[in-house]
């Protein structure tokens, strides 16, 4: 609570688990936020390789009020959430080395009327290589790329949600700038939370999933797999293809003892 600070204070606080909220009653002063995931070991840089990079992403609740929330990178305040803001989610990339924080200034106001500047966050290390995510300053280029075979089989692998299925329908959000997909299930191969559940035809669990709007997804007939990542809550696109090739993607990588895991395919 901004009541108990200082006037012109600044409170230092750190930010280790991979993801959580922050909830600032009363903005007074400023709050500086220090980035310090705990990285998995899994994270380190391969020999030989580039080093890996942290993301964080933030996304302010509908009612953020009283403070601006900037982006402070060696030094230099980026402007990330004006107060007010879109509840739309904001992400950046940073190499270890480099000294990063966010630094949440109130705006001063004439009044003492109740303002909570609130959000979420979330932090990884060596985040996927293509995630699909609606920051542009993250998956400007390649999110709307069809996944190769290499990343196909990595994603049955390493996905937070393996689900085959087909299109129901697909809406727009012009604001958000999604799109969110409507798919019926046929099998749940692999899901970390309860994303798809009974709601369809008999037997059939239905969920939603989330593409940037730029990619321009269609409804369209046919079996895809779809494969993608939690953000947020919410199920966010990776790789979709149709299961088809997905059978031919894997059983040639499975004759040429090629496949990174296990997957029943029938």
């Amino acid at each position: 609570s901004g009541l108990s600070q200082e006037a012109g204070s600044v409170e230092q606080l750190s930010l280790h688990c991979a993801e959580g909220s922050l909830e600032w009653l009363y903005p007074t002063g400023a709050l500086r936020l220090r980035l310090a995931p705990r990285l998995p070991p899994t994270s380190a840089a391969v020999k030989g390789g580039s080093p890996p990079h942290v993301t964080a992403c933030i996304k302010p609740t509908g009612t953020f009020r009283g403070a601006q929330l900037y982006l402070e990178r060696e030094g230099m305040l980026e402007l990330l959430l004006p107060e007010a803001p879109r509840p739309r989610a904001r992400c950046f990339s940073w190499l270890p080395q480099e000294k990063v924080a966010l630094f949440l200034q109130a705006t001063p106001h004439p009044d003492i009327s109740r303002r909570i500047a609130a959000f979420r966050y979330e932090l990884r290390g060596d985040w996927l290589a293509r995630p699909a995510l609606p920051a542009a300053s993250l998956s400007a280029e390649g999110a709307c790329r069809p996944c190769n075979d290499t990343e196909i089989l990595m994603a049955i692998c390493t996905s937070d949600f393996v689900i085959r299925g087909s299109i129901r329908s697909v809406s727009n959000d012009a604001e958000l700038q999604e799109s969110i997909i409507g798919v019926s299930a046929t099998r749940i191969h692999r899901q970390k939370f309860p994303l798809f559940q009974a709601g369809g035809r008999p037997g059939r669990p239905v969920g939603s999933i989330r593409t940037p709007l730029r990619c321009g997804v269609k409804p369209g007939p046919g079996t895809f797999l779809f494969t993608g990542w939690l953000h947020f809550g919410e199920a966010w696109l990776s790789c979709a293809p149709r299961y088809r090739d997905f059978q031919r993607i894997y059983e040639g990588a499975q004759r040429m003892r090629q496949n990174p895991c296990e997957f029943p395919v029938d």
